[in-house]
C-alpha cells in the first residue's frame, strides 16, 4: 500500500501526454522538491482527466491516470475558482 500524507492540486492545466519525469519536473519547479508520501494532482485544461503523481520516499515517482473520477474530484475546485 502506498502512503499519501498530503495531496496538492496543480493550478495550471497539464498536457495529459506528460509522463512521470515531466510531472516531477513541474513539482520541482514549483516546490523545489517532491516530498515523500505526498500526492500531486494534475488536470487537463477541460478538467475531464487527472493524473496523480505520488513520491514514495525512495525516489521512484508513480503516476495514476483517472478519467471518470476527474469530474467528481475537480467539481468543487473548479466551482471555487470561478
Amino acid at each position: 500500500m502506498i502512503r499519501i500524507d498530503a495531496v496538492w492540486l496543480a493550478v495550471q492545466p497539464m498536457d495529459m501526454r506528460a509522463g512521470a519525469e515531466r510531472l516531477l519536473a513541474s513539482v520541482v519547479k514549483v516546490f523545489g522538491a517532491a516530498q515523500a508520501h505526498h500526492g500531486y494532482l494534475f488536470a487537463n485544461a477541460r478538467h475531464t482527466r487527472i493524473k496523480l503523481l505520488v513520491h514514495d520516499g525512495f525516489g521512484v515517482p508513480g503516476v495514476n491516470y483517472f478519467e471518470r473520477a476527474a469530474s467528481i474530484i475537480l467539481s468543487g475546485a473548479v466551482e471555487q475558482d470561478h
